[in-house]
């Protein structure tokens, strides 16, 4: 049987999250699905509602890393926040394809234009992101700290 996270997946907040950051038709004339990295990571929060895994399999190797549509940068701050927040900073037994890491790689192309390393800790993480993108990373750990 595949494995579930441990403490789980609070889907409800990570499909709001979702939710707010889609442009919708109204933006995009039609929804482009798998091909826009927010719609990528709502089939794969679909899959998982449906069969609640932690692995998406080739998950990040079907992300549209191509995607260059730009979104609300609040709300992807947010929701890159969150993201991190349902992270069970697993460390050394990170997995790229588990379900989280995915839809964070999504959130990442849009506010960041590309995936970026992760080793399985979000305080590191925020870390790494304050280096390499000392501006936006600020947004991101003010939300982060601001989560309950």
């Amino acid at each position: 049987m595949a494995e579930t996270h441990k403490k789980g997946l609070n889907a409800e907040l990570v499909i709001n999250d979702l939710n707010n950051c889609c442009k919708g038709e109204s933006a995009c004339i039609k929804c482009q699905k798998t091909a826009c990295v927010i719609g990528y990571a709502k089939e794969c929060m679909k899959e998982y509602q449906r069969e609640p895994k932690k692995i998406v399999p080739e998950g990040t190797k079907n992300i549209p890393v191509l995607d260059y549509k730009t979104f609300d940068e609040e709300t992807l701050e947010t929701a890159i926040a969150h993201i991190l927040k349902e992270c069970k900073d697993c460390k050394e037994d990170h997995v790229e394809d588990c379900i989280i890491n995915v839809i964070r790689n999504c959130y990442e192309i849009g506010f960041l234009g590309e995936i970026q390393p992760y080793e399985g800790n979000s305080l590191q993480y925020l870390m790494h992101l304050e280096t390499a993108f000392p501006n936006k990373a600020a947004l991101v750990a003010e939300a982060y700290r601001n989560m309950k």
